[in-house]
């Protein structure tokens, strides 16, 4: 992509953005109102509202012949597309795959979640991908003929790749099984990938009021991996492994993890791990459910466990912390909600590591505010591209020029 043709389009994502803020505040308004609100000549106004309709962005709803006054031929008025999924941002878990659709002004109008089983192969897990959001779409009235991008999460190391089309040129790291090329030909529009714990710190970062621009995100789900932001960039690394805390070393003895080494703390830490070792304290525990109950009523012999977990994920977070020197530390995924002395030990534990340390602040230590969407959420705020952290990062929205939108639905 040219310099001039990217200049081109983030002058154009600016006036789009500026008009379907400006829709989003004031409802239906005619192209003069609009203009006056945006302060664009009738001539880009006229050209940015009809890509804007020809998208299925917008729509005309009605005219101004209730309103104006005078002579003349009413005007349209022009609304936001209410059932128009313009961005879909997608999180495969070792478990679950969680699916998020947001329309033009980048508000979530559809969520869901489909489980499977942690064998379950890359085409099943598409496939139930794409079902997954059929479901979602035909419960809410959706349609995605205007979908302007596709933002995917995967796990384990991942530095990110972007495919723009059926059969489009892959760079290096393809997506598991290609379902980037996957996405890419189901609904024709650009597609990016990234590893789904770096998008989760993504959206921790800036899904919330003032974005973080130094933060560790560690995720506890059904396997275990982090994210980092430094000096205001969401930082992938050389070999797409910056912030894998997961496969931490914190046992050379300890259990074998599925990475092939012993005692990672996704040994320690993970859903799976955590239900295992309180089944051999003896706990009668299966599923999180039953872990929410015994945490709630506080049952000691789970207390021990949880502590335990949490001094382990507070060692390896300060030692990174160490190294980083982040504003905030955050921990996510619902366990950190479930069991919050999860977080109440490792910010105890972190203090003790850190206690030596000059600082004018405290580092802040916090658990995830999206709970168990925020990989889905944070492939969304990829596709939007509007953070300062994403400098550097793939552009979806404008790998291709005028690439036709294709949807089942």
């Amino acid at each position: 992509m040219s310099t001039t043709t990217g200049v081109h389009a983030l002058v154009r994502r600016t006036h789009e953005d500026r008009v379907l803020s400006a829709l989003r505040a004031g409802g239906a308004l005619s192209r003069a109102a609009l203009a006056r609100r945006v302060g664009l000549s009738r001539t880009t106004l006229s050209e940015i509202t009809a890509n804007l309709l020809e998208r299925g962005a917008i729509v005309v709803v009605d005219t101004d012949a209730q309103t104006r006054s005078g002579s003349g031929r009413p005007a349209e008025r022009l609304a936001l597309d209410p059932g128009s999924g313009q961005f879909l941002g997608i999180d495969f878990g070792h478990r679950r795959v969680h699916a998020a659709v947001a329309d033009a002004s980048h508000e979530i109008i559809a969520a869901g979640v489909e489980p499977y089983d942690d064998q379950t192969g890359w085409s099943q897990r598409i496939t139930l991908a794409f079902a997954l959001i059929d479901s979602l779409c035909r419960e809410h009235s959706i349609h995605l003929g205007a979908l302007q991008a596709v933002g995917i999460g995967v796990p384990g190391p991942y530095s990110g790749t972007m495919a723009s089309g059926a059969g489009a040129a892959r760079r290096p790291h393809a997506a598991p099984e290609g379902v980037d090329s996957a996405f890419a030909e189901r609904f024709g529009a650009p597609v990016m990938v990234d590893n789904n714990t770096r998008l989760a710190a993504l959206a921790e970062a800036v899904l919330r009021p003032g974005e973080v621009r130094d933060l560790i995100y560690l995720r506890l789900s059904d396997g275990v991996g982090g994210g980092l932001v430094v000096a205001g960039r969401l930082v992938t690394g050389a070999r797409g492994i910056a912030g894998e805390l997961g496969h931490v070393t914190t046992d050379p003895a300890g259990v074998e993890c599925r990475c092939g080494k012993r005692g990672c703390l996704e040994t320690v830490a993970s859903v799976p791990a955590i239900l295992d070792r309180c089944r051999a304290a003896g706990i009668a525990i299966r599923t999180l459910d039953d872990l929410a109950v015994a945490a709630a009523k506080a049952d000691p012999a789970v207390d021990v466990v949880l502590r335990d977990v949490g001094a382990t994920v507070g060692r390896v977070l300060a030692a990174a912390a160490m190294v980083l020197d982040p504003a905030e530390v955050v921990i996510g995924g619902e366990i950190a909600h479930i069991a919050p002395v999860i977080v109440e030990q490792a910010a105890a534990t972190l203090r003790y590591e850190l206690y030596s340390v000059p600082m004018a602040e405290p580092v802040v230590m916090r658990a995830g505010q999206l709970r168990d969407s925020d990989g889905a959420l944070g492939a969304l705020a990829a596709t939007f591209h509007q953070s300062p952290l994403l400098v550097g990062y793939p552009e979806p929205a404008t790998a291709v020029e005028d690439q036709p939108q294709r949807s089942a639905l």
